[in-house]
């Protein structure tokens, strides 16, 4: 574990310093909630309505910690540049390294995305709390329980973007499933709480790993459950192992079709 940590303090050491890379970043960010600000505001038009069990003060501040969790985690290791190092062979070259190709760019993302998430977290926070003042009923306690799902929620669309790009071993190119990907994270787990959708779409979206990705770690923000909780621990640990798993699998084949090819 030391030569991960290792690769994730020095991709955290190099992305620190370019600060300004996040906080030109960050506009982009802030546009995007002023446009959701307005557009549950004009929905919202009786302040002290309840849509699908959510007041306009949770669903805003819903919109602003999946928006986080989308711009803060967003980088090319895990897409273009994996799916470029297998479809080249470069790849080849790390089978022999002391190291797992996988967890290696796993732990090089996190430390690149590190700055970035915090930042945005904080950043976002405090924007929240200018538009819209506090999260109802919110308790500090509840974030030692969130800190967690928050982390395996990363991990997860981590392993499925690696999935995705380990793809690029028998498909010409893996970004458009990437593409795919992404457009369902934005409108089954971004823009909308599981609720708002009908009621046969519900138990669908909440068996994907989309539900405890970006859904469970803002729904905890938002309105937290103790049993709730638990479903998305439940939901995000089967992913973990299921992700891991398939990827171990995908991997290890990927390679041995690369040796036999004589990559």
């Amino acid at each position: 574990m030391k030569k991960y940590y290792y690769i994730f303090r020095v991709s955290f050491m190099e992305n620190l310093q370019y600060p300004m890379n996040s906080i030109l970043g960050f506009i982009s960010y802030f546009f995007m909630i002023f446009v959701f600000f307005q557009l549950w505001n004009y929905i919202y038009t009786d302040p002290s309505a309840i849509i699908a069990g959510y007041t306009r003060q949770q669903m805003i501040w819903y919109v602003i910690f999946t928006e986080i969790m989308w711009y803060g985690t967003r980088s090319a290791t895990l897409t273009g540049d994996m799916s470029r190092d297998i479809k080249s062979g470069t790849v080849a070259y790390s089978i022999n390294k002391p190291y797992y190709y996988p967890f290696h760019v796993l732990a090089k993302y996190l430390g690149e995305i590190g700055f970035r998430f915090l930042f945005y977290l904080i950043a976002g926070s405090l924007l929240g709390l200018m538009l819209l003042g506090g999260i109802p009923g919110f308790h500090f306690l509840t974030i030692g329980a969130v800190i967690p799902v928050m982390f395996f929620g990363l991990l997860i669309n981590s392993l499925i973007r690696i999935n995705i790009s380990i793809l690029s071993f028998w498909v010409e190119d893996a970004l458009p499933f990437q593409w795919i990907y992404d457009k369902l994270l934005i409108v089954l787990g971004i823009m909308f709480p599981v609720e708002v959708f009908p009621d046969l779409l519900q138990p669908v979206i909440r068996v994907l790993p989309i539900y405890a990705v970006t859904y469970g770690p803002a729904k905890l923000i938002v309105d937290f459950s103790a049993e709730v909780l638990v479903k998305i621990l439940l939901v995000q640990g089967s992913y973990l192992c299921i992700l891991t798993l398939i990827m171990v699998l995908a991997y290890g084949k990927g390679v041995r079709k690369l040796n036999v090819n004589g990559g």
